[in-house]
């Protein structure tokens, strides 16, 4: 008998048996062979997300994968039946399509929110030839969710179990220990279990203090070898820690620091002379003054090239200085300079820097740009911004546009004021109060009729931007909330705190958040407390300054480091310092709220490339 002539002669038996051809094959139903993301998951969810619907979800991500369709896959693989319902090989095949997608689309938030449910060993429930790409995307998807220390330990979980590896390798998990907050280190190391584990934590955190010295960070890195010497990090060494050890041994003997002593900024001058000064006698690595010959010259009235000249004549390793723009600008275009030279200021024009300058300072700009990228951490990505008139506010708000634009943020008005104005006007301007008066009159006009209006500020603005002094700002933070922009926060630098706890008149300015350097808000650090018992009129009164002198003395001795080694920083007393490519020092500083007049320190910055999961980000800490 024929197939056929039995589906004649039987028709109930070829009704169970589409049925159970249905329940064994995907043919005509599976969600891998829709046409569209949105008809895959209509197909997988008729089915009941069943373990084969599932399997063709994912068998349609891939295919998208494959022809770079990954917002597609991303529809598919963010639906919450297909998390829910994966289990075993699926889960792990789905867990591994959308790291890729993540990684592909550089997905900060789905990275964030992935990374959850995401185990420090899910490398291992591969094939040994699928591996190294799952490790990869493991700890890439870790970064982009900010969690820099899964995707170290990740790394250091998956290292060859015989030592075998390479710099490149332990380069690339001390940069992620690196951008670790020291509080998650700290957590990580009183639980950390295994030899690698706990090797690479304290190998860290024994870098961790601001202001330790290069010698000291040498010292620290070669007690760290003698107990750790069959640690996979032990040898090779990160490239940064092994230029750490060899500067350490070749740093400078001869230092000229050539700064105005006299006229006037002889104030700032001096300030910052002190500064250097105090962390050169406080350095107990240096070896005395035969080892470090530090020669001081007062730049005022100064033909600074010909000063330049007269200095090298004398053979030092490197020059400190000029503070004056002008007197920098000057010798830029002497180039080539035959002595390094970190000069204290920038230059107008970044692209005429020649070899050998190295740029540092309290830059407004560095301040304006941490503003921005804050504004967009904390999901406030469009705000309104206050700026004083004169070249300094010209350059602030370059920066701060700039910055906001390159990050996906935007400054909605800038209102540039003069502090002999009206600054209820000012306000009122900022939050277009004027626009919303004249659209009332432009009604009343239209109709023939008075109508009853009540002011109100524009609705887009997520936060302000107030760039201003205490006196200034402790007038314009009361008025936001008179033209109805109380509940929005304030951002400021470090240009609204004196520097001093003042409660009583700093009340004015609460919950303004603001951004200073660590030695202003960290009053406990050793070197703060050491030069403020012996100079305490200096340390007070130009805080910043002598901390800005104590940062070029450690800078004096790694500008190779951080020239060398990309990724390297200092933990600076002004802030974590790196170094562009062209040599120009930024400053990453701290955050701090005004709190019942008093200013209580911030974690850092929320952003989605540095939050660690599960921490708190919002924590205040007061500032004794």
């Amino acid at each position: 008998m024929t197939i056929r002539a039995l589906f004649r002669t039987r028709p109930a038996f070829f009704l169970v048996f589409l049925i159970l051809m249905a329940g064994c094959t995907p043919m005509g139903i599976q969600p891998d062979q829709a046409d569209t993301p949105e008809g895959a998951l209509a197909i997988a969810e008729s089915a009941g997300y069943s373990d084969t619907a599932l399997r063709g979800l994912l068998s349609t991500a891939s295919r998208y994968q494959n022809a770079d369709r990954h917002r597609d896959a991303r529809t598919i693989l963010q639906n919450d039946a297909l998390k829910q319902n994966a289990a075993g090989d699926t889960l792990h095949q789905y867990r591994l399509l959308a790291m890729a997608s993540i990684v592909a689309l550089d997905d900060r938030n789905w990275a964030a929110s992935f990374i959850k449910d995401l185990p420090l060993d899910q490398f291992s429930n591969y094939p040994q030839d699928r591996q190294a790409r799952a490790i990869d995307l493991q700890v890439e998807t870790f970064e982009l969710a900010g969690d820099h220390l899964s995707a170290a330990q990740t790394l250091i979980a998956s290292a060859p179990q015989d030592g075998d590896v390479t710099v490149s390798e332990n380069d690339r998990i001390w940069q992620l220990l690196k951008r670790t907050p020291t509080t998650r280190l700290n957590q990580a190391a009183s639980t950390a279990i295994g030899y690698e584990q706990q090797g690479w934590l304290e190998l860290a955190l024994s870098l961790r203090q601001p202001g330790l010295s290069l010698d000291s960070q040498g010292t620290a890195v070669r007690a760290w070898q003698r107990n750790w010497q069959d640690h996979p990090a032990a040898n090779p060494l990160p490239s940064e820690l092994r230029l750490i050890v060899t500067l350490s041994e070749e740093r400078p003997e001869h230092v000229a620091l050539a700064l105005p002593l006299s006229g006037p900024l002889a104030d700032v001058g001096r300030a910052i002379r002190d500064g250097y000064f105090a962390a050169y006698y406080s350095d107990e690595n240096r070896g005395g003054e035969e080892k470090l010959r530090v020669d001081v010259y007062d730049t005022h009235n100064q033909d600074f090239p010909a000063l330049y000249r007269e200095i090298i004549q004398t053979s030092p390793d490197l020059i400190v200085g000029p503070l004056e723009k002008k007197a920098l600008n000057a010798i830029a275009d002497q180039a080539p300079l035959d002595t390094p030279l970190l000069a204290l200021n920038y230059l107008d024009d970044a692209s005429k820097t020649p070899a050998q300058l190295y740029q540092y300072g309290l830059s407004a700009e560095d301040e304006a740009r941490q503003i921005a990228e804050r504004l967009v951490a904390d999901d406030r990505p469009q705000a309104v911004a206050l700026i004083p008139w004169g070249d300094w506010g010209d350059r602030v708000e370059r920066a701060l546009i700039t910055r906001m634009n390159d990050i996906g943020g935007k400054i909605l008005n800038v209102v540039r004021y003069d502090r002999e104005e009206n600054l209820r006007k000012t306000v009122a301007t900022l939050f277009d109060i004027d626009a919303s008066r004249q659209r009332a009159i432009t009604v009343e006009e239209t109709i023939g009729l008075n109508v009853e209006f009540e002011p109100r500020r524009r609705q887009d603005i997520d936060a302000i931007v107030l760039i201003a002094s205490p006196t200034i700002g402790r007038q314009f933070n009361p008025l936001f909330a008179f033209y109805f922009g109380g509940n929005l926060p304030v951002y400021a630098p470090s240009t609204i705190y004196t520097g001093t706890q003042d409660p009583s008149r700093d009340s004015d300015l609460e919950n303004v958040r603001f951004t200073d350097i660590p030695w202003i808000l960290n009053p406990e650090l050793p070197a703060r407390q050491r030069a403020s018992a012996a100079l305490p009129e200096a340390t007070q009164r130009y805080g910043r300054l002598f901390a800005m002198g104590m940062d070029a003395y450690a800078l004096s001795s790694k500008l190779q480091l951080l020239s060398q080694v990309r990724g390297s920083d200092i933990e600076g007393l002004t802030g974590t310092l790196t170094m562009t490519p062209a040599g120009v020092v930024s400053r990453d500083q701290q955050w701090a709220i005004f709190q019942q007049g008093k200013p209580m320190k911030l974690e850092p910055a929320v952003t989605p490339e540095e939050t660690p999961r599960n921490e708190d980000s919002g924590t205040l800490t007061p500032i004794e």
